[in-house]
């Protein structure tokens, strides 16, 4: 019997992969090679400017710029994590923000200007509530997973030891987003009931806007044709199951056609944003199946 195929992999502690890290859902052909990183986006570090994995989770925004950078990655269509943007905005309880336009002229924390949740949270309140981008100055803690890349003009580095969070209820901040996990003490959503706002977008949309996707490098793919489809069926077999033995929330729907027109809002949002300097299609960074 041939030799499976090991692959380095970096995936996030979510119900509907649990049975391909437990072992209930497996494959004849390959096995993963579990690496942990604490938090998360250390991985996809790893993924984009080394070559200590195979194949990683990776931030949507992330995939996008290292597709434009030309590193040799290629994306599944598994939205593997996804987030409501609507909510991710915040302001202190007391704040004179009443609404997203409030913001205009103002300074806004953000981790970094091209984190994923950043880049959804701008492309909605501009269309939707009327935000100008361009007045904000962007206040950003870390840089891009891309060490090419660079931030716009109307961007500036906290030098403080002090985080977002302690900024913003020091009156330092109008408001702030990306934060990895939200404690809503002090705190309100700028988009007036941010939750059901989300809802209301996503039911009138159509779109779930996706945050982390999969990639795999580009030398597997071209070695082994099988490898995107006994992927896919891996995990969509992982989430049968979760679903199934685990009573996991199911995530979104996998597939290209089914998630095209949220990655596509996220590359028009980050075009938009003076992230990429052109719109990119989606099938330019995602494989068929």
């Amino acid at each position: 019997m041939p030799e499976k195929l090991q692959l380095r992999t970096a995936l996030g502690k979510h119900a509907h992969v649990k049975p391909l890290v437990d072992g209930r859902v497996s494959s004849t052909r390959l096995d993963f090679d579990f690496r942990d990183y604490e938090p998360l986006p250390k991985g996809f570090r790893a993924m984009v400017r080394g070559d200590e994995l195979d194949v990683s989770e990776l931030a949507v925004v992330t995939h996008l710029l290292a597709h434009h950078y030309r590193k040799p990655l290629t994306g599944i269509a598994i939205p593997l994590w996804s987030r409501l943007p609507h909510a991710n905005l915040v302001c202190p309880t007391g704040s004179s923000i009443r609404e997203p336009k409030d913001l205009n002229g103002t300074t806004v924390g953000v981790r970094a200007y091209a984190q994923t949740s950043g880049v959804w949270v701008r492309g909605i309140v501009k269309d939707d509530y009327g935000v100008d981008l361009n007045s904000i100055t962007w206040l950003t803690m870390e840089d891009a997973h891309l060490s090419e890349y660079t931030d716009p003009e109307n961007t500036v580095r906290n030098t403080k030891p002090t985080g977002l969070r302690d900024l913003m209820m020091a009156g330092e901040l109008s408001a702030i987003m990306g934060e990895r996990t939200v404690d809503p003490s002090g705190i309100r959503t700028v988009v007036p009931d941010g939750d059901k706002a989300a809802e209301a977008w996503i039911a009138r949309t159509g779109i779930v806007p996706i945050n982390h996707v999969l990639t795999v490098r580009n030398d597997l793919l071209a070695e082994h044709s099988w490898l995107a489809g006994e992927l896919m069926e891996l995990f969509e077999e992982a989430r049968r199951v979760s679903i199934a033995e685990d009573g996991a929330t199911p995530p979104p729907a996998y597939g290209l056609e089914e998630n095209r027109r949220s990655l596509q809002l996220a590359f028009d949002y980050s075009a938009d944003q003076r992230i990429t300097p052109r719109r990119y299609e989606v099938d330019e960074l995602f494989v068929r199946i």
